[in-house]
């Protein structure tokens, strides 16, 4: 389960991301709601996305 903390508040690594108009106001709206930065929200959201993705099987040795 995804839950919004302030885990990541000390991120330093600077990067320009572009969002569709959409997606970003849902980020900001769910941001603001939950007391965060957009950024700390984003870098959370990125974070629960690589825990949770699904590890691609290995190959297998011949």
């Amino acid at each position: 389960m995804f839950k919004i903390d302030n885990e990541l508040k000390n991120a330093n690594v600077t990067r320009s991301i572009r969002f569709t108009e959409k997606l970003f106001e849902e980020l900001a709206t769910i941001a603001q709601n939950n007391g965060v930065s957009f950024n700390n929200l984003v870098l959370q959201c990125c974070k629960y996305a690589l825990d949770n993705m699904e590890k691609p099987e290995s190959p297998t040795k011949k």
